[in-house]
């Protein structure tokens, strides 16, 4: 095996699924984040895994949306896009979130929502759960890392098992370079900056249903 190899992983071999169920959860204002959702949700189905691609419920008032044609034609476009219940959080094994920085933190909306998981933190429910995140801003250094750390912070207290993406894979150094999770700039025309961001999503998603098939297995024997 040469040093490539050790670095970033036999790429020959297969890894098996062990049926890992992965949610993809996201909130995304004007589509950035739906669509690095929907590569995530691409990368974890094509690795094996049992898929669901869920939103988080807006709860932005009215008026600051239809402040925003784009916002407000997203929300339109993506209407029928599942919400997410604690319900897919107790069936996931693994679950892979992504999502817009507020001065370096979370979205109120995803915040809104994992504040809700309490009962299920309470009950155990939530415990080794493998989990990975994303993250994007509008310019370079807007808070991406600070947002998926902020993120790992919340998982560490459910218990979960961090999945960060690391330099496991040579698309890192060309898509960013964020070894927490795949983070994204975007310009003011609404386009991603970064070369390769599907690659690394999908490096992202397949990294974390294995890691996942790994965890699942472990805990059946």
């Amino acid at each position: 095996m040469g040093l490539l190899d050790k670095l970033f992983g036999d790429k020959k071999e297969t890894k098996k699924m062990e049926n890992v169920k992965l949610a993809v959860i996201y909130y995304s204002s004007t589509g950035t984040n739906y669509q690095m959702a929907q590569w995530a949700e691409e990368g974890a189905t094509e690795a094996g895994a049992e898929t669901k691609l869920l939103k988080v419920p807006e709860i932005a008032p009215q008026a600051a949306i239809d402040s925003n044609p784009a916002w407000k034609e997203h929300l339109e476009a993506t209407k029928n896009v599942p919400e997410v219940s604690l319900d897919d959080l107790e069936w996931a094994d693994a679950i892979i979130f992504s999502m817009p920085t507020r001065f370096g933190n979370l979205p109120a909306q995803m915040k809104q929502f994992l504040d809700t998981t309490g009962g299920l933190w309470f009950e155990g429910k939530l415990a080794n759960k493998v989990v990975s995140g994303m993250a994007s801003a509008n310019n370079p250094h807007g808070g991406q890392e600070a947002t998926v750390k902020n993120l790992y912070t919340t998982m560490m207290h459910w218990g979960a098992i961090v999945a960060a993406p690391g330099y496991t894979d040579e698309v890192a150094f060309t898509s960013g370079g964020n070894p927490y999770g795949t983070s994204v700039t975007v310009d003011q025309d609404g386009n991603m900056v970064e070369n390769n961001i599907d690659k690394a999503v999908k490096h992202q998603a397949k990294r974390t249903a294995t890691i996942a098939s790994w965890v699942k297995q472990g805990l059946q024997q």
